[in-house]
């Protein structure tokens, strides 16, 4: 299944990071059949990641 993610932000321009981001994390980690909303308060690419791998740990019970 895959994971659907939506992303919050005003800052405009950063498309081919987030895809680049969000591809890393994907393949990373097992996230299919969920639905990601990131509201981007300025955050650097790895501390997206970051919240993103704490995220799906926690929503899988903390098994990361």
């Amino acid at each position: 299944e895959a994971c659907r993610v939506r992303i919050k932000t005003s800052a405009r321009g950063f498309g081919e990071t987030w895809r680049a981001v969000l591809d890393s994390f994907a393949t990373s980690h097992p996230a299919g059949g969920t639905v990601i909303v990131i509201n981007d308060m300025g955050a650097t690419p790895a501390v997206v990641t970051l919240r993103l791998a704490q995220a799906l740990a926690e929503y899988q019970g903390g098994a990361q």
